[in-house]
């Protein structure tokens, strides 16, 4: 005989309440690092009057911990359960911002639904999420970017590959981690890295771009509150093109891109964030070849080196952008002075001592598990000289 569950010990408040939407366990591509965001967006909610739920999974983290939210949901962030949070706590909105791409993947269900989405709307997520959306937006803007097409089939794929040029870099959209990303160099190549990937991601469109070989890579963090525009950070990458902005070391200020580089890159970035009606953060990749400034990608979301950046600068960035989020502050309502002496350098960690049959080489897709920083007070420290010296030698190859 079946039993019918008619007792429910969640009992929603009178509060007007937000959700916080976490990154689920930790994994290649996403971790701990949007743990720190989802706890200082929390706590920022709390500070602006609302009741602060998580819907989170992950018992390692602490934004699951039992005095950080007002009220913690342990499931895991798939739809069926957030559906049913959703319609017993009737919230002012969701935010997706803070949870990686886990979170953000939700959007178009919460849209669908009729669930209001804080921050950025949705409609503007997916343009930077899509692949092919983004790069004509990227048209119309003017900023320059690789060539690019997009397919649905190997035949489809190869006659672009031949228009854009090989090199090419094959990806799909709303991925993690750069998850079944390839540079492929010619057709056979090309084939079966798209036979893979509509494989394990059926129906999704494929992006082809021509691949930027021998560049620079540096990335922008900003905020916007759709008016006012701030870079959070600058950060060069001291790998060459090809390999995941995970797999990086990434230094932080730039260190060697010219000022006209910097200021280009800052400029595309704030034409992008108001185009795309950005309200919170959002992350910009950029490749730079020959003192030419190329867009690669756009996160509209909190990225891993947000809080990177804030521990950097000591900036409490994830509590100004939640209140942006929010709508409850605009960016001239906060000081914001960087307090970092010298440089600090953003390291991958990797976990291949756990998994000794994984392949070592790095490339676009992410094998990192998680980050450190390092501070320098110069770049002429040993460690530094290491790492850009290895760079140098993997560019004269």
């Amino acid at each position: 005989m079946s039993t019918t569950l008619l007792h429910n010990e969640s009992v929603p408040s009178a509060k007007k309440k937000v959700i916080v939407l976490g990154s689920g366990p930790n994994r290649i591509g996403q971790g701990i690092e949007f743990d720190y965001c989802c706890v200082h967006g929390l706590l920022a909610i709390k500070e602006c009057g609302y009741e602060a739920i998580m819907v989170n999974c992950n018992p390692e983290t602490v934004s699951t911990d039992f005095d950080i939210a007002d009220k913690l949901y342990f499931e895991p962030v798939y739809w069926e359960n957030l559906w049913e949070i959703i319609e017993l706590e009737q919230p002012e909105g969701v935010i997706v911002q803070l949870g990686g791409q886990t979170a953000l993947k939700l959007a178009k269900r919460l849209h669908e639904r009729g669930v209001k989405i804080l921050g950025t709307s949705f409609d503007n997520m997916d343009i930077a999420e899509d692949r092919g959306r983004f790069s004509d937006l990227l048209k119309e803007l003017n900023i320059p970017y690789p060539q690019y097409g997009t397919a649905f089939t190997t035949d489809e794929a190869i006659e672009v590959a031949k228009e854009v040029g090989y090199p090419v870099l094959v990806r799909p959209s709303y991925v993690l981690g750069g998850q079944r990303m390839r540079i492929v160099i010619n057709d056979d190549e090309l084939e079966k890295a798209v036979i893979s990937l509509l494989k394990h991601i059926p129906d999704n469109k494929i992006l082809i771009d021509h691949f930027l070989d021998r560049c620079q890579e540096a990335e922008i963090d900003a905020l916007f509150d759709g008016e006012n525009f701030h870079v959070m950070g600058v950060m060069e990458h001291i790998e060459p093109a090809g390999i995941h902005s995970g797999d990086s070391n990434a230094v932080l200020p730039a260190f060697n891109l010219t000022p006209m580089v910097v200021t280009t890159m800052e400029y595309y970035a704030e034409k992008i964030a108001r185009a795309l009606n950005i309200k919170g953060l959002i992350n910009i990749q950029f490749a730079i070849k020959n003192n030419q400034v190329y867009v690669i990608e756009a996160n509209p979301r909190a990225s891993r080196t947000t809080p990177f950046i804030a521990k950097a600068y000591q900036i409490p960035y994830l509590n100004i952008a939640t209140k942006i989020i929010l709508g409850a502050n605009k960016l001239t309502d906060f000081d914001m002075e960087n307090k970092l002496e010298g440089f600090a350098i953003k390291e991958p960690v990797f976990s291949f001592d756990k998994f000794p049959g994984v392949n070592k080489q790095l490339g676009p897709e992410m094998k990192s598990t998680g980050e450190a920083i390092r501070f320098i007070k110069d770049l002429r420290d040993p460690y530094f000289r290491t790492l850009y010296k290895e760079r140098s030698m993997h560019l004269s190859k």
